[in-house]
């Protein structure tokens, strides 16, 4: 019997650098500094490197990343915040945190990212950031986007949780706005063995905002200058992500290759496959199919042995907690089409070409016997 094909292997990631990621993490343990030891600058450092300079500060989340992010730009009640329905919700609850409106415009059909013809009609004079979500790791229309944000004086705010390393017009994503905010949850293409994200901005004051927010409001020891947070990345998490850090292009180079063989031997005719837009790199944290029937073809290839999942089943405008926005169904059709017919397919380093194939001749098996006669 064939073994289960699950999305992502974290196991299979962690046996490939076993003897690395041990050594890191007892290297830590021995030390005894489990909150803002040694390896928590060196992964600051290493990662604000990896993108070319500037400031990265490691923090409990992505979630926290995004909260952070906005508050430090002073965004507060009354602001709208504009972002995309077919995101994580934190990426919305970000702006519900400071007491701004989040305000959603519908996404590209084929790329599923923030479509700016759509961006441009929802600003108003209460607009104060965009944050625009690369999501399953394909990057957004940055270009476009940064032409009207800068345009109309408003912050950027890149949600880069699925995206590291992707490029635009040669340029990573998280270089591009005003900060960029990653999410470091194990799943993720560098994820760590618990909770963690980052910030990364140019912007010494940001960064310094940021630092303070994070750190109970305060300045120096025993001085609160404002209400902050305890939000922090631990030492023991910031070992694992600098142990992971040097592998990251190689193992995005391995996720680029696999969603190539499945693009080349899908059923396109029956399967819409995903597209990237011109000028960018995807990096492919999830390769998203839209197939008809599509809670039934999860449910035949988990049959298989194959753990395909949705990504996201709801939009969030239709979530309970955003019903008071007054958003209805159909507003965002696109976004709602996704949400209907898209399935994640296993996608990772360690898949083996045998894999591989599993995955496409159970999909192209379960869309040519549903098809019409």
């Amino acid at each position: 019997m064939n073994s289960m094909i699950p999305l992502v292997n974290i196991v299979a990631q962690y046996e490939s650098i076993k003897d690395e990621m041990d050594t890191a993490i007892a290297e830590v343990i021995e030390s005894g500094a489990f909150i803002r030891g040694p390896a928590l600058d060196e992964f600051e450092h290493s990662f604000a490197e990896f993108h070319g300079g500037g400031y990265a500060l490691g923090l409990g989340s992505g979630t926290d990343a995004l909260h952070m992010a906005v508050r430090s730009f002073g965004i507060s009640e009354g602001d709208e915040i504009v972002t995309v329905p077919n995101t994580w919700i934190s990426t919305a609850f970000s702006a519900s945190y400071v007491g701004a409106r989040p305000i959603f415009v519908d996404i590209d059909p084929e790329t599923y990212q923030m479509n700016p013809l759509a961006l441009e009609r929802v600003l108003t004079d209460r607009t104060r950031a965009i944050i625009p979500v690369h999501m399953f790791g394909h990057p957004a229309p940055m270009d476009e986007i940064m032409e009207i944000a800068r345009a109309n004086n408003l912050r950027v705010i890149e949600d880069v949780a699925q995206a590291p390393l992707a490029k635009v017009s040669g340029r990573l994503t998280g270089t591009i706005g005003d900060i960029g905010c990653y999410s470091f949850y194990p799943s993720k293409n560098l994820g760590c063995y618990g909770d963690g994200g980052a910030i990364l901005t140019t912007d010494i004051e940001t960064a310094e905002k940021v630092r303070v927010l994070a750190n109970y409001g305060q300045t120096h020891p025993f001085n609160h200058e404002k209400i902050g947070w305890n939000s922090r990345l631990d030492t023991l998490q910031a070992a694992v992500l600098k142990t992971k850090l040097r592998y990251l292009p190689q193992w995005t180079h391995r996720r680029r290759q696999i969603a190539a063989i499945y693009s080349d031997f899908l059923d396109a005719e029956r399967i819409k496959l995903p597209r990237e837009g011109l000028g960018v790199e995807a990096v492919y944290h999830l390769y998203v199919v839209q197939v008809e029937n599509r809670d039934q073809c999860v449910e035949f290839l988990r049959q298989k042995g194959i753990m395909a999942q949705v990504h996201y089943p709801l939009s969030i405008h239709t979530q309970p907690c955003y019903l008071e926005l007054g958003y209805n169904q159909g507003d965002f059709p696109v976004s709602e089409q996704l949400a209907r017919r898209s399935l994640s397919l296993p996608i990772y380093p360690e898949m083996t070409e045998s894999e591989i194939e599993r995955v496409v001749t159970a999909l192209n098996h379960f869309v040519g016997s549903n098809s019409p006669s």
